[in-house]
């Protein structure tokens, strides 16, 4: 016998759209991923507790594990539980990444997010950074929430395959890149470094450190980094935004590392 999909109205259903508050996500520890793309990056990652999708869409996911809970919804229930206008038929409700620090703190270079508080700008930089072979990102301080579904629709997936570390403290986790063998290299207008002068120092074990996208790095933080890196403006424009500038950044460190091997 067929089994109707769950309504908006249904308990289970409006238990699981409370986590669209960051509280409740923080509480319990779970999250919801959108759409096809996400439910699946979020299953190689191994943290789906359960699928929930519009009859029909389940070919969607064909390789879903049979022994992962596979809830039907209809189409307002789905509409309640998503951030998107016009939902693409699939919802995964997930656990919490958790990465430890250590993990992040690997491999040739990562990127530290400190008080990012745009969830496009903080997803848009972990997609980039996955793109240009990052080992992690590190998003410190009044960060944006990780699992906010803006933030994960941004990193395009990337989320769920490049470890992301969430601290509360920015000087502890400089201090914890610098232990760990990392040259810790500030983003800054006004830097002591030409980013395009700087092929040798990008060389090293890098941790790229960007502040936030209305006021930049708070000084403090600033003065922490052993290098401040700014990015030659050679048009009227004056300055770049937070995601093109570590985009650059990342990709500059890539190119450092993939020309000498």
């Amino acid at each position: 016998m067929s089994v109707a999909p769950l309504s908006a109205g249904n308990a289970r259903v409006k238990q699981l759209r409370r986590l669209s508050r960051r509280s409740e996500r923080s509480e319990r520890r779970l999250f919801l991923a959108e759409g096809r793309n996400a439910v699946v990056a979020a299953l190689t990652a191994g943290v789906v507790v359960e699928v929930l999708a519009l009859p029909g869409r389940e070919h969607l996911l064909p390789d879903l594990p049979e022994n992962l809970p596979l809830t039907l919804v209809d189409q307002r229930a789905l509409t309640a539980l998503t951030d998107t206008v016009t939902p693409a038929g699939v919802v995964a409700l997930c656990r919490f990444l958790d990465v430890p620090l250590e993990q992040a703190l690997t491999g040739p270079f990562v990127a530290i997010c400190a008080d990012v508080a745009d969830p496009g700008n903080a997803g848009t930089v972990i997609r980039c950074a996955d793109a240009a072979g990052a080992s992690s990102v590190v998003l410190a301080g009044n960060a944006v929430d990780l699992y906010n579904p803006k933030t994960l629709r941004a990193s395009a997936g990337s989320a769920f395959h490049l470890p992301v570390h969430v601290a509360a403290e920015v000087p502890a986790v400089i201090a914890a890149a610098q232990a760990a063998g990392f040259q810790v290299l500030a983003t800054q207008a006004a830097g002591d470094v030409d980013l395009f002068a700087a092929d040798d120092l990008l060389a090293r074990p890098t941790a790229w450190l960007f502040g936030n996208e209305a006021h930049g790095l708070a000084p403090e933080h600033a003065a922490l980094a052993d290098h401040r890196v700014s990015i030659p403006i050679h048009g009227r424009a004056e300055s770049l935004n937070l995601a093109t500038a570590a985009a650059v950044c990342l990709y500059a460190s890539a190119r450092v590392r993939h020309a000498r091997g």
